[in-house]
Protein backbone atom coordinates (compact mmCIF):
# COMPACT_ATOMS: atom_id res chain seq x y z
CA UNK A 1 0.00 0.00 0.00
CA UNK A 2 2.55 2.22 0.88
CA UNK A 3 4.18 1.45 -2.53
CA UNK A 4 1.31 2.17 -4.31
CA UNK A 5 0.83 5.84 -2.83
CA UNK A 6 4.32 6.68 -3.28
CA UNK A 7 4.43 5.63 -6.75
CA UNK A 8 1.26 7.95 -7.00
CA UNK A 9 2.93 11.17 -5.88
CA UNK A 10 5.45 10.66 -8.08
CA UNK A 11 2.95 10.03 -10.78
CA UNK A 12 1.46 13.52 -9.93
CA UNK A 13 4.94 15.25 -9.37
CA UNK A 14 5.35 14.18 -12.46
CA UNK A 15 2.49 15.37 -14.04
CA UNK A 16 2.45 18.65 -12.45
CA UNK A 17 6.24 19.26 -13.66
CA UNK A 18 5.34 18.46 -17.24
CA UNK A 19 2.43 20.44 -17.26
CA UNK A 20 2.14 23.43 -19.77
CA UNK A 21 3.31 26.63 -18.12
CA UNK A 22 0.34 28.02 -19.55
CA UNK A 23 -1.92 25.54 -17.37
CA UNK A 24 -0.28 26.72 -14.36
CA UNK A 25 -0.78 30.01 -14.82
CA UNK A 26 -4.67 29.22 -15.75
CA UNK A 27 -4.37 27.18 -12.14
CA UNK A 28 -2.88 30.15 -10.02
CA UNK A 29 -5.83 32.46 -12.26
CA UNK A 30 -8.55 30.72 -10.84
CA UNK A 31 -7.25 29.82 -7.43
CA UNK A 32 -6.97 33.33 -6.83
CA UNK A 33 -11.01 33.80 -8.41
CA UNK A 34 -11.28 32.00 -5.10
CA UNK A 35 -9.84 34.15 -2.86
CA UNK A 36 -11.59 37.13 -4.32
CA UNK A 37 -14.96 35.46 -4.20
CA UNK A 38 -14.25 34.52 -0.33
CA UNK A 39 -13.25 38.15 0.21
CA UNK A 40 -16.71 40.12 -1.25
CA UNK A 41 -19.03 37.21 0.69
CA UNK A 42 -16.59 38.44 4.14
CA UNK A 43 -17.53 42.44 3.28
CA UNK A 44 -21.12 41.45 2.65
CA UNK A 45 -21.23 39.45 6.10
CA UNK A 46 -19.65 42.39 7.72
CA UNK A 47 -22.15 44.96 6.42
CA UNK A 48 -24.98 42.66 7.09
CA UNK A 49 -23.88 41.97 10.62
CA UNK A 50 -22.92 46.18 10.62
CA UNK A 51 -19.62 45.56 12.10
CA UNK A 52 -17.77 49.14 12.59
CA UNK A 53 -16.83 51.57 9.46
CA UNK A 54 -13.36 51.30 10.28
CA UNK A 55 -13.30 47.19 9.70
CA UNK A 56 -15.75 47.31 6.52
CA UNK A 57 -13.65 49.39 4.71
CA UNK A 58 -10.68 47.34 5.71
CA UNK A 59 -11.93 44.40 3.82
CA UNK A 60 -12.82 46.02 1.22
CA UNK A 61 -9.79 47.39 0.54
CA UNK A 62 -8.52 43.61 1.08
CA UNK A 63 -10.84 42.56 -1.55
CA UNK A 64 -10.17 45.05 -4.23
CA UNK A 65 -6.38 44.56 -3.70
CA UNK A 66 -7.34 41.02 -4.27
CA UNK A 67 -8.49 41.75 -7.91
CA UNK A 68 -5.49 43.30 -8.80
CA UNK A 69 -3.79 39.68 -8.69
CA UNK A 70 -6.91 38.52 -10.91
CA UNK A 71 -6.66 41.87 -13.20
CA UNK A 72 -4.08 40.49 -15.41
CA UNK A 73 -5.53 37.38 -17.12
CA UNK A 74 -9.16 39.01 -16.22
CA UNK A 75 -8.97 42.24 -18.24
CA UNK A 76 -7.39 40.26 -20.64
CA UNK A 77 -9.60 37.58 -21.61
CA UNK A 78 -12.95 38.71 -20.14
CA UNK A 79 -13.10 42.59 -20.49
CA UNK A 80 -16.83 43.32 -20.29
CA UNK A 81 -16.65 41.26 -17.00
CA UNK A 82 -13.78 43.06 -15.75
CA UNK A 83 -15.81 46.34 -16.03
CA UNK A 84 -18.91 44.96 -14.68
CA UNK A 85 -16.34 43.95 -11.93
CA UNK A 86 -13.98 47.25 -11.52
CA UNK A 87 -15.12 50.09 -14.32
CA UNK A 88 -15.79 53.41 -13.04
CA UNK A 89 -18.78 54.68 -11.62
CA UNK A 90 -20.15 56.24 -14.32
CA UNK A 91 -23.50 55.76 -16.45
CA UNK A 92 -22.60 54.37 -19.63
CA UNK A 93 -24.59 55.29 -22.66
CA UNK A 94 -25.30 51.77 -24.93
CA UNK A 95 -25.98 53.56 -28.44
CA UNK A 96 -26.86 50.30 -30.35
CA UNK A 97 -29.94 49.94 -28.11
CA UNK A 98 -30.38 53.56 -27.10
CA UNK A 99 -30.45 52.98 -23.12
CA UNK A 100 -28.16 54.28 -20.46
CA UNK A 101 -26.48 51.52 -18.13
CA UNK A 102 -25.73 52.13 -14.40
CA UNK A 103 -22.62 51.32 -13.03
CA UNK A 104 -21.41 48.27 -11.30
CA UNK A 105 -18.38 46.96 -9.06
CA UNK A 106 -15.43 47.77 -6.85
CA UNK A 107 -15.77 51.44 -7.51
CA UNK A 108 -19.62 51.94 -7.02
CA UNK A 109 -18.96 49.95 -3.86
CA UNK A 110 -16.20 52.41 -3.08
CA UNK A 111 -18.75 55.64 -3.16
CA UNK A 112 -20.93 54.03 -0.62
CA UNK A 113 -17.93 53.44 1.71
CA UNK A 114 -15.68 56.61 1.68
CA UNK A 115 -14.29 58.56 2.57
CA UNK A 116 -17.10 57.47 5.13
CA UNK A 117 -19.73 55.20 5.43
CA UNK A 118 -23.19 55.92 6.11
CA UNK A 119 -24.62 53.22 8.09
CA UNK A 120 -28.56 54.17 6.37
CA UNK A 121 -27.33 53.10 2.75
CA UNK A 122 -26.74 49.80 4.21
CA UNK A 123 -29.38 48.48 1.77
CA UNK A 124 -28.20 50.05 -1.51
CA UNK A 125 -24.30 49.02 -0.28
CA UNK A 126 -26.09 45.34 0.10
CA UNK A 127 -27.28 45.19 -3.29
CA UNK A 128 -24.34 46.06 -5.00
CA UNK A 129 -22.27 43.84 -3.14
CA UNK A 130 -24.69 41.18 -4.25
CA UNK A 131 -23.85 42.48 -8.19
CA UNK A 132 -20.21 42.37 -7.66
CA UNK A 133 -20.46 38.78 -6.33
CA UNK A 134 -22.63 37.42 -9.12
CA UNK A 135 -20.08 38.89 -11.24
CA UNK A 136 -17.46 37.42 -9.79
CA UNK A 137 -19.28 33.99 -9.49
CA UNK A 138 -19.46 34.86 -13.90
CA UNK A 139 -15.95 35.50 -14.00
CA UNK A 140 -15.30 32.31 -12.38
CA UNK A 141 -17.77 30.16 -14.99
CA UNK A 142 -15.64 31.72 -17.94
CA UNK A 143 -12.51 30.90 -16.94
CA UNK A 144 -13.50 27.15 -16.39
CA UNK A 145 -13.08 27.08 -20.40
CA UNK A 146 -10.25 29.70 -20.63
CA UNK A 147 -7.68 28.85 -22.65
CA UNK A 148 -4.21 30.71 -22.28
CA UNK A 149 -0.92 30.28 -24.53
CA UNK A 150 2.55 31.45 -24.02
CA UNK A 151 1.97 34.59 -26.29
CA UNK A 152 -1.10 35.40 -24.83
CA UNK A 153 0.40 35.54 -20.72
CA UNK A 154 3.29 37.65 -21.94
CA UNK A 155 1.01 39.90 -23.90
CA UNK A 156 -1.29 40.42 -20.65
CA UNK A 157 2.27 40.73 -18.28
CA UNK A 158 3.38 43.75 -20.36
CA UNK A 159 -0.29 45.45 -20.73
CA UNK A 160 -0.88 44.76 -16.80
CA UNK A 161 2.29 46.74 -16.52
CA UNK A 162 1.05 49.68 -18.76
CA UNK A 163 -2.10 49.55 -16.81
CA UNK A 164 -0.36 50.04 -13.87
CA UNK A 165 0.83 53.47 -15.41
CA UNK A 166 -2.01 54.31 -16.94
CA UNK A 167 -4.90 53.80 -14.59
CA UNK A 168 -2.88 52.45 -11.31
CA UNK A 169 -0.81 54.98 -9.68
CA UNK A 170 -3.16 57.56 -11.21
CA UNK A 171 -5.76 56.81 -9.12
CA UNK A 172 -8.11 55.85 -11.66
CA UNK A 173 -8.93 52.80 -10.30
CA UNK A 174 -9.24 53.75 -7.13
CA UNK A 175 -10.58 57.48 -6.91
CA UNK A 176 -12.23 57.86 -3.54
CA UNK A 177 -10.39 55.74 -1.11
CA UNK A 178 -6.56 56.51 -2.90
CA UNK A 179 -5.24 52.92 -2.67
CA UNK A 180 -3.70 52.92 -5.56
CA UNK A 181 0.09 52.32 -4.24
CA UNK A 182 -0.76 49.50 -2.10
CA UNK A 183 -2.82 48.13 -5.22
CA UNK A 184 0.27 48.63 -7.57
CA UNK A 185 1.94 46.11 -5.23
CA UNK A 186 -0.40 43.36 -5.93
CA UNK A 187 -0.40 44.19 -9.04
CA UNK A 188 3.75 43.78 -9.50
CA UNK A 189 3.16 40.63 -7.33
CA UNK A 190 1.12 39.07 -9.62
CA UNK A 191 3.01 39.56 -12.43
CA UNK A 192 6.05 38.13 -10.20
CA UNK A 193 4.09 34.82 -9.51
CA UNK A 194 2.68 34.64 -13.38
CA UNK A 195 6.61 35.46 -14.82
CA UNK A 196 8.60 32.85 -12.25
CA UNK A 197 6.57 29.83 -13.14
CA UNK A 198 8.68 30.83 -17.22
CA UNK A 199 12.05 31.68 -14.85
CA UNK A 200 12.87 30.92 -11.67
CA UNK A 201 16.90 31.82 -11.87
CA UNK A 202 17.24 34.61 -8.76
CA UNK A 203 19.88 36.95 -11.12
CA UNK A 204 16.64 37.33 -13.56
CA UNK A 205 16.82 41.26 -14.29
CA UNK A 206 13.21 41.03 -14.71
CA UNK A 207 12.58 39.71 -11.05
CA UNK A 208 15.15 42.25 -9.95
CA UNK A 209 13.40 44.68 -11.52
CA UNK A 210 10.05 43.70 -9.88
CA UNK A 211 11.39 43.43 -6.34
CA UNK A 212 12.65 46.97 -6.61
CA UNK A 213 9.64 48.14 -7.75
CA UNK A 214 7.89 46.65 -4.84
CA UNK A 215 10.19 48.30 -2.14
CA UNK A 216 9.63 51.05 -3.89
CA UNK A 217 6.28 51.07 -3.89
CA UNK A 218 6.22 50.07 -0.13
CA UNK A 219 8.02 52.03 0.83
CA UNK A 220 6.57 55.17 -0.75
CA UNK A 221 2.68 54.79 -0.12
CA UNK A 222 1.36 58.41 0.06
CA UNK A 223 -0.92 59.29 -2.95
CA UNK A 224 -0.08 62.41 -3.89
CA UNK A 225 3.90 62.25 -2.57
CA UNK A 226 4.18 59.32 -4.74
CA UNK A 227 7.13 59.94 -7.04
CA UNK A 228 5.30 58.52 -10.37
CA UNK A 229 8.32 60.19 -12.87
CA UNK A 230 11.16 57.72 -10.92
CA UNK A 231 8.61 54.81 -10.95
CA UNK A 232 7.75 54.67 -14.43
CA UNK A 233 11.18 55.44 -15.41
CA UNK A 234 13.23 53.05 -13.16
CA UNK A 235 11.06 50.62 -13.10
CA UNK A 236 7.96 50.13 -15.25
CA UNK A 237 9.30 50.88 -18.51
CA UNK A 238 12.39 48.21 -17.57
CA UNK A 239 9.90 46.08 -16.66
CA UNK A 240 8.28 45.79 -19.80
CA UNK A 241 11.21 45.98 -21.88
CA UNK A 242 12.18 43.47 -19.47
CA UNK A 243 9.59 40.38 -20.43
CA UNK A 244 9.73 41.62 -24.03
CA UNK A 245 13.43 40.73 -23.72
CA UNK A 246 12.58 37.50 -21.90
CA UNK A 247 9.72 37.00 -24.30
CA UNK A 248 11.83 36.86 -27.22
CA UNK A 249 14.72 34.59 -25.43
CA UNK A 250 12.62 32.14 -25.20
CA UNK A 251 11.54 32.01 -28.51
CA UNK A 252 7.53 33.03 -27.42
CA UNK A 253 6.02 34.92 -30.95
CA UNK A 254 4.18 37.64 -30.17
CA UNK A 255 0.64 38.51 -30.47
CA UNK A 256 -0.57 39.41 -34.48
CA UNK A 257 -3.11 41.58 -33.78
CA UNK A 258 -3.51 44.86 -35.51
CA UNK A 259 -3.75 47.05 -32.11
CA UNK A 260 -3.95 51.01 -31.41
CA UNK A 261 -0.87 50.48 -29.04
CA UNK A 262 1.26 47.82 -31.05
CA UNK A 263 1.83 44.42 -29.92
CA UNK A 264 5.48 44.84 -30.19
CA UNK A 265 5.91 47.99 -27.93
CA UNK A 266 8.33 47.60 -25.25
CA UNK A 267 7.27 50.50 -23.47
CA UNK A 268 4.21 52.89 -23.48
CA UNK A 269 6.98 55.92 -24.53
CA UNK A 270 8.54 53.99 -27.80
CA UNK A 271 8.45 56.34 -30.64
CA UNK A 272 6.58 53.75 -32.47
CA UNK A 273 4.49 52.79 -29.69
CA UNK A 274 1.15 53.67 -31.53
CA UNK A 275 -0.17 52.39 -34.95
CA UNK A 276 -2.04 55.24 -36.95
CA UNK A 277 -3.09 52.29 -39.36
CA UNK A 278 -5.43 50.44 -36.51
CA UNK A 279 -6.92 53.91 -35.68
CA UNK A 280 -7.81 53.90 -39.06
CA UNK A 281 -9.23 50.45 -39.46
CA UNK A 282 -9.67 50.34 -43.07
CA UNK A 283 -7.20 48.75 -45.70
CA UNK A 284 -8.27 51.93 -48.25
CA UNK A 285 -7.32 54.02 -45.61
CA UNK A 286 -3.64 52.74 -45.24
CA UNK A 287 -1.61 55.94 -44.75
CA UNK A 288 1.67 56.40 -47.48
CA UNK A 289 3.71 59.03 -48.23
CA UNK A 290 2.31 60.19 -51.37
CA UNK A 291 -0.94 60.40 -49.59
CA UNK A 292 0.57 62.80 -47.43
CA UNK A 293 2.02 64.68 -49.90
CA UNK A 294 -1.25 65.57 -51.54
CA UNK A 295 -3.51 65.91 -48.24
CA UNK A 296 -0.85 68.81 -47.31
CA UNK A 297 -1.55 70.15 -50.77
CA UNK A 298 -4.91 70.17 -50.63
CA UNK A 299 -5.09 70.97 -46.53
CA UNK A 300 -3.55 74.61 -47.75
CA UNK A 301 -5.72 75.17 -51.43
CA UNK A 302 -9.26 76.75 -51.16
CA UNK A 303 -9.94 74.94 -54.19
CA UNK A 304 -12.18 72.65 -51.79
CA UNK A 305 -14.03 75.66 -50.52
CA UNK A 306 -17.29 76.50 -52.06
CA UNK A 307 -15.82 79.85 -53.20
CA UNK A 308 -12.88 79.11 -53.45
CA UNK A 309 -11.90 81.57 -50.57
CA UNK A 310 -11.07 79.17 -47.65
CA UNK A 311 -8.54 76.06 -47.18
CA UNK A 312 -8.40 73.88 -44.40
CA UNK A 313 -5.62 76.07 -42.80
CA UNK A 314 -7.22 79.27 -43.03
CA UNK A 315 -8.38 77.84 -39.66
CA UNK A 316 -6.14 75.44 -38.99
CA UNK A 317 -3.08 77.22 -38.60
CA UNK A 318 0.68 75.40 -38.45
CA UNK A 319 2.56 78.20 -36.08
CA UNK A 320 -0.44 77.36 -33.45
CA UNK A 321 -0.18 73.48 -33.48
CA UNK A 322 -3.26 73.71 -36.44
CA UNK A 323 -5.38 75.83 -34.34
CA UNK A 324 -6.37 79.28 -35.27
CA UNK A 325 -5.95 80.98 -31.59
CA UNK A 326 -9.46 82.50 -32.02
CA UNK A 327 -12.58 81.82 -29.31
CA UNK A 328 -14.27 80.49 -32.33
CA UNK A 329 -13.43 81.23 -36.44
CA UNK A 330 -15.81 83.44 -38.41
CA UNK A 331 -17.92 81.67 -40.75
CA UNK A 332 -18.03 81.86 -44.48
CA UNK A 333 -20.11 84.46 -44.60
CA UNK A 334 -17.50 86.73 -43.02
CA UNK A 335 -19.78 87.82 -40.11
CA UNK A 336 -21.08 85.21 -37.79
CA UNK A 337 -18.97 83.05 -36.01
CA UNK A 338 -18.90 78.57 -36.25
CA UNK A 339 -20.29 77.11 -33.71
CA UNK A 340 -17.51 75.54 -31.55
CA UNK A 341 -13.26 76.39 -31.09
CA UNK A 342 -11.02 75.30 -33.46
CA UNK A 343 -9.48 72.23 -32.08
CA UNK A 344 -5.85 70.74 -32.84
CA UNK A 345 -5.30 68.66 -35.58
CA UNK A 346 -1.74 67.88 -34.50
CA UNK A 347 -1.47 64.40 -32.34
CA UNK A 348 -4.89 63.55 -32.97
CA UNK A 349 -4.37 60.46 -34.93
CA UNK A 350 -5.12 58.71 -32.09
CA UNK A 351 -8.47 58.96 -31.00
CA UNK A 352 -11.67 56.81 -31.73
CA UNK A 353 -14.16 59.66 -32.39
CA UNK A 354 -13.79 63.48 -33.69
CA UNK A 355 -15.26 66.59 -33.01
CA UNK A 356 -15.83 67.77 -29.85
CA UNK A 357 -19.40 66.07 -29.93
CA UNK A 358 -17.92 62.63 -31.29
CA UNK A 359 -20.39 62.95 -34.02
CA UNK A 360 -17.76 60.85 -36.61
CA UNK A 361 -15.49 57.87 -36.01
CA UNK A 362 -12.22 58.18 -38.57
CA UNK A 363 -10.77 61.06 -39.63
CA UNK A 364 -12.01 60.58 -43.74
CA UNK A 365 -15.75 61.55 -42.36
CA UNK A 366 -14.47 64.23 -39.96
CA UNK A 367 -12.96 66.09 -43.28
CA UNK A 368 -16.21 65.95 -45.45
CA UNK A 369 -17.90 67.34 -42.50
CA UNK A 370 -16.10 70.48 -42.06
CA UNK A 371 -15.57 71.05 -46.41
CA UNK A 372 -19.81 70.07 -46.78
CA UNK A 373 -20.54 72.37 -43.72
CA UNK A 374 -21.94 75.88 -45.06
CA UNK A 375 -20.65 77.67 -42.00
CA UNK A 376 -17.03 76.58 -42.50
CA UNK A 377 -16.01 75.68 -46.32
CA UNK A 378 -19.35 75.13 -47.80
CA UNK A 379 -17.69 73.02 -50.34
CA UNK A 380 -18.86 69.82 -52.62
CA UNK A 381 -16.50 66.62 -53.14
CA UNK A 382 -18.38 66.03 -56.06
CA UNK A 383 -17.47 69.52 -57.25
CA UNK A 384 -14.23 69.39 -56.30
CA UNK A 385 -13.40 66.16 -58.06
CA UNK A 386 -14.04 67.82 -61.10
CA UNK A 387 -12.54 70.40 -60.90
CA UNK A 388 -9.24 68.47 -59.72
CA UNK A 389 -9.78 66.11 -62.77
CA UNK A 390 -8.83 69.53 -64.83
CA UNK A 391 -5.73 69.94 -63.10
CA UNK A 392 -2.84 68.33 -64.80
CA UNK A 393 -0.51 68.78 -61.29
CA UNK A 394 -2.88 67.14 -58.99
CA UNK A 395 -3.72 64.44 -61.94
CA UNK A 396 -0.14 63.72 -61.44
CA UNK A 397 -0.20 63.63 -57.46
CA UNK A 398 -3.70 61.39 -57.32
CA UNK A 399 -1.76 59.42 -59.62
CA UNK A 400 1.29 58.57 -57.41
CA UNK A 401 -0.95 58.64 -54.16
CA UNK A 402 -3.66 56.46 -56.11
CA UNK A 403 -2.04 54.65 -59.08
CA UNK A 404 -5.28 52.17 -59.30
CA UNK A 405 -8.00 54.94 -59.12
CA UNK A 406 -9.10 57.78 -61.03
CA UNK A 407 -10.08 60.88 -58.85
CA UNK A 408 -12.74 60.65 -57.02
CA UNK A 409 -14.18 61.88 -53.50
CA UNK A 410 -13.09 58.91 -51.33
CA UNK A 411 -9.55 59.86 -52.47
CA UNK A 412 -9.69 63.62 -51.65
CA UNK A 413 -10.85 62.88 -48.21
CA UNK A 414 -8.15 59.96 -47.54
CA UNK A 415 -5.30 62.07 -48.31
CA UNK A 416 -6.07 64.86 -46.21
CA UNK A 417 -6.84 62.41 -43.21
CA UNK A 418 -3.34 60.52 -43.67
CA UNK A 419 -1.87 64.50 -44.07
CA UNK A 420 -3.92 64.94 -40.72
CA UNK A 421 -2.46 61.70 -39.36
CA UNK A 422 1.19 62.18 -40.00
CA UNK A 423 0.94 65.50 -37.87
CA UNK A 424 1.50 62.69 -34.65
CA UNK A 425 5.05 62.98 -33.93
CA UNK A 426 5.36 62.02 -29.90
CA UNK A 427 8.67 63.83 -29.88
CA UNK A 428 8.62 66.40 -27.08
CA UNK A 429 10.32 66.63 -24.29
CA UNK A 430 7.97 64.67 -22.41
CA UNK A 431 8.27 61.76 -24.55
CA UNK A 432 12.26 62.05 -24.82
CA UNK A 433 12.26 62.59 -20.83
CA UNK A 434 10.07 58.75 -20.29
CA UNK A 435 12.72 57.39 -23.47
CA UNK A 436 15.61 58.03 -20.74
CA UNK A 437 17.13 60.44 -23.83
CA UNK A 438 16.02 63.92 -21.81
CA UNK A 439 16.50 65.35 -18.34
CA UNK A 440 13.55 67.31 -16.57
CA UNK A 441 14.07 69.79 -13.60
CA UNK A 442 12.71 70.10 -10.46
CA UNK A 443 9.28 71.83 -11.51
CA UNK A 444 9.21 69.70 -14.50
CA UNK A 445 8.91 66.75 -12.02
CA UNK A 446 7.16 67.94 -9.63
CA UNK A 447 4.57 68.57 -12.19
CA UNK A 448 4.25 65.56 -13.81
CA UNK A 449 3.42 64.19 -10.55
CA UNK A 450 0.75 66.43 -9.84
CA UNK A 451 -0.57 65.26 -13.39
CA UNK A 452 -0.73 62.15 -12.92
CA UNK A 453 -1.36 62.21 -8.99
CA UNK A 454 -2.97 65.03 -6.91
CA UNK A 455 -4.33 67.00 -9.89
CA UNK A 456 -6.01 64.13 -11.47
CA UNK A 457 -5.62 65.23 -14.87
CA UNK A 458 -4.37 61.60 -15.78
CA UNK A 459 -7.38 59.83 -14.96
CA UNK A 460 -9.22 61.78 -17.94
CA UNK A 461 -5.83 62.44 -20.36
CA UNK A 462 -4.74 59.60 -19.75
CA UNK A 463 -1.00 59.24 -20.41
CA UNK A 464 1.17 58.72 -22.58
CA UNK A 465 -0.99 60.50 -25.36
CA UNK A 466 -3.14 62.62 -22.80
CA UNK A 467 -6.15 62.92 -24.75
CA UNK A 468 -9.65 60.37 -23.78
CA UNK A 469 -8.57 57.39 -25.01
CA UNK A 470 -8.84 54.92 -22.91
CA UNK A 471 -5.38 52.53 -21.89
CA UNK A 472 -4.16 49.92 -22.13
CA UNK A 473 -6.45 48.95 -25.06
CA UNK A 474 -6.78 52.45 -26.49
CA UNK A 475 -10.57 51.36 -28.04
CA UNK A 476 -12.48 53.97 -26.80
CA UNK A 477 -12.52 57.80 -26.63
CA UNK A 478 -14.29 59.26 -23.78
CA UNK A 479 -16.26 62.84 -23.30
CA UNK A 480 -17.10 64.12 -20.13
CA UNK A 481 -19.39 66.94 -18.63
CA UNK A 482 -17.18 69.64 -16.98
CA UNK A 483 -19.98 72.46 -16.57
CA UNK A 484 -17.79 74.98 -18.87
CA UNK A 485 -19.25 78.06 -18.35
CA UNK A 486 -19.69 80.88 -20.98
CA UNK A 487 -18.64 84.18 -21.38
CA UNK A 488 -21.19 85.68 -18.57
CA UNK A 489 -19.88 82.86 -16.33
CA UNK A 490 -22.84 80.86 -16.66
CA UNK A 491 -23.12 77.49 -17.68
CA UNK A 492 -22.55 77.43 -21.27
CA UNK A 493 -26.05 76.45 -23.73
CA UNK A 494 -24.21 74.08 -26.01
CA UNK A 495 -25.49 70.73 -24.97
CA UNK A 496 -22.84 68.63 -26.77
CA UNK A 497 -23.12 64.62 -27.13
CA UNK A 498 -26.72 64.88 -26.16
CA UNK A 499 -27.74 67.08 -29.48
CA UNK A 500 -26.62 63.39 -31.33
CA UNK A 501 -27.93 60.98 -28.62
CA UNK A 502 -30.64 62.50 -27.04
CA UNK A 503 -29.30 60.30 -23.41
CA UNK A 504 -29.89 62.50 -20.25
CA UNK A 505 -25.83 61.49 -19.31
CA UNK A 506 -24.50 63.42 -22.71
CA UNK A 507 -26.29 66.36 -21.86
CA UNK A 508 -23.03 69.29 -21.93
CA UNK A 509 -21.08 66.29 -22.60
CA UNK A 510 -18.06 67.06 -24.90
CA UNK A 511 -14.85 64.69 -26.08
CA UNK A 512 -11.67 64.90 -23.96
CA UNK A 513 -9.23 66.31 -26.39
CA UNK A 514 -5.38 65.66 -26.48
CA UNK A 515 -3.42 68.47 -24.50
CA UNK A 516 -0.41 67.56 -26.87
CA UNK A 517 1.06 71.35 -27.98
CA UNK A 518 -1.25 72.48 -25.36
CA UNK A 519 0.83 75.76 -24.56
CA UNK A 520 0.55 76.81 -28.17
CA UNK A 521 -3.42 76.05 -28.47
CA UNK A 522 -5.30 78.56 -26.23
CA UNK A 523 -8.16 79.47 -26.05
CA UNK A 524 -9.03 76.22 -24.56
CA UNK A 525 -12.78 74.81 -24.35
CA UNK A 526 -15.18 74.27 -26.85
CA UNK A 527 -16.23 77.66 -26.86
CA UNK A 528 -12.55 78.93 -26.34
CA UNK A 529 -13.96 80.59 -22.88
CA UNK A 530 -10.69 80.28 -20.84
CA UNK A 531 -7.81 82.59 -22.64
CA UNK A 532 -5.04 81.11 -20.62
CA UNK A 533 -4.13 77.54 -19.04
CA UNK A 534 -3.92 79.21 -15.58
CA UNK A 535 -7.62 79.70 -15.96
CA UNK A 536 -8.55 76.54 -16.92
CA UNK A 537 -6.55 74.94 -13.99
CA UNK A 538 -8.44 77.46 -11.70
CA UNK A 539 -11.60 76.02 -13.17
CA UNK A 540 -10.59 72.37 -12.58
CA UNK A 541 -9.19 73.29 -8.69
CA UNK A 542 -12.79 74.77 -7.79
CA UNK A 543 -14.88 71.46 -9.27
CA UNK A 544 -15.65 71.88 -12.48
CA UNK A 545 -19.48 73.28 -12.62
CA UNK A 546 -20.59 72.07 -9.75
CA UNK A 547 -18.08 73.73 -7.66
CA UNK A 548 -19.20 77.10 -9.40
CA UNK A 549 -22.53 76.39 -8.19
CA UNK A 550 -24.34 75.05 -11.61
CA UNK A 551 -26.06 72.12 -9.80
CA UNK A 552 -25.27 69.49 -13.20
CA UNK A 553 -26.87 66.10 -11.79
CA UNK A 554 -24.47 64.69 -14.44
CA UNK A 555 -21.33 65.87 -14.37
CA UNK A 556 -18.62 63.32 -14.43
CA UNK A 557 -15.61 65.53 -13.30
CA UNK A 558 -15.29 65.51 -9.80
CA UNK A 559 -16.64 68.51 -8.27
CA UNK A 560 -14.54 68.57 -4.79
CA UNK A 561 -11.77 71.07 -4.50
CA UNK A 562 -8.54 69.38 -6.15
CA UNK A 563 -6.71 72.26 -3.12
CA UNK A 564 -3.83 73.05 -5.60
CA UNK A 565 -1.31 75.56 -4.22
CA UNK A 566 -0.28 78.89 -6.56
CA UNK A 567 3.20 76.80 -7.08
CA UNK A 568 1.48 73.99 -7.87
CA UNK A 569 -0.46 75.26 -10.65
CA UNK A 570 2.56 77.06 -12.03
CA UNK A 571 4.65 73.47 -11.81
CA UNK A 572 1.89 71.45 -13.44
CA UNK A 573 1.88 74.65 -16.29
CA UNK A 574 6.09 74.02 -16.38
CA UNK A 575 5.12 70.20 -17.07
CA UNK A 576 2.67 70.85 -19.60
CA UNK A 577 4.86 72.51 -21.50
CA UNK A 578 7.09 69.87 -22.24
CA UNK A 579 4.16 68.43 -24.05
CA UNK A 580 4.96 71.03 -27.15
CA UNK A 581 6.26 68.91 -30.11
CA UNK A 582 9.64 69.45 -31.08
CA UNK A 583 9.08 71.09 -34.32
CA UNK A 584 7.33 73.83 -32.43
CA UNK A 585 9.96 74.68 -29.86
CA UNK A 586 10.84 77.98 -31.72
CA UNK A 587 7.36 79.35 -31.45
CA UNK A 588 6.63 81.61 -28.68
CA UNK A 589 4.56 80.09 -26.14
CA UNK A 590 2.58 81.97 -23.02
Amino acid sequence: MKNFFFLLLLMLLFSCKNQPKHEKINNLFQSDIQVLIQDVARLELLVQSDSISTQIQKQFLLAHVNYKRVETISEYYFPVVSKAINGPALDEFEEDEGKTVPPEGFQVIEEFLFPKYDHRSKEELLKEIGILSANLKRLDKVSQTNELTDSHVFDAMRLKVFRIITLGITGFDSPIAQNSIPEAVASLESIEKYYQIYDESSSNLVLKTIEEGTAYLKKNTKFNEFDRAVFIRKMANPLSKGLYKIQMDLKIPLMKEIRGLKTTAQTLFDKNAFDTEAFSAFPDYETTPEKIELGKLLFNDPILSGNNSRSCASCHHADKAFTDGLEKAVSLDGHSLVKRNTPTLSNIAFQRVFFSDSRVTYLEDQAIAVITNENEMHGSLKKSVLILKKDAHYGAKFQKAFPRKAIDEFGIKNALASYIRSLSDYDSKFDEYMRGNETFDLDEIAGFNLFAGKAKCATCHFIPLTNGTVPPGFVKSESEVLGVPDATKKMDADLGKFELTKAAIHRNSFKTPTLRNVALTAPYMHNGVFKTMEEVLDFYNEGGGNGLGFNLPNQTLPEDKLNLTDLEKKQLIVFMKTLTDKKFYKQKMP
